[in-house]
């Protein structure tokens, strides 16, 4: 079964990256420019395995997105990774309190991510 993967970013260069990185990985990539963009996609028929975001975004920041996505129902256990340059610890333990997987700093290593999404969710 194919596996789909939600990217939001709002830098187009990362979204792209992001996006070939894991579909020469086989994976189907479903991409956002935005968390509203993001959400709108999320509420229409697709069902996606894995949410890939950004944390520092125009609209919303990468938290509230994260909390806004746990309110949706079929997405409340969906795993959810922050692709992020943000440093800041204290950021960090709260996402992991809202129910962020993993938070990886960007620039990012393409196979540790690979490894990252396969252990989440497989191939």
């Amino acid at each position: 079964m194919e596996k789909k993967i939600l990217i939001v970013d709002d830098f187009e260069n990362t979204l792209f990256v992001t996006a070939l990185t894991l579909e020469r990985a086989n994976y189907k990539v479903h991409k956002a420019n935005s968390a509203k963009q993001a959400i709108t996609l999320l509420k229409s028929d697709i069902k996606i395995d894995l949410i890939i975001t950004d944390y520092n975004m125009p609209d919303i920041n990468g938290l509230e997105f994260v909390e806004t996505v746990k309110q949706i129902s079929i997405y409340s256990n969906v795993p959810i990774f922050v692709l992020s340059t943000e440093k800041d610890e204290d950021i960090k333990k709260r996402a992991l309190k809202k129910g962020v997987t993993a938070w990886i700093q960007k620039p990012f290593d393409a196979k540790k991510l690979v490894e990252y999404v396969k252990k989440t969710i497989g191939l």
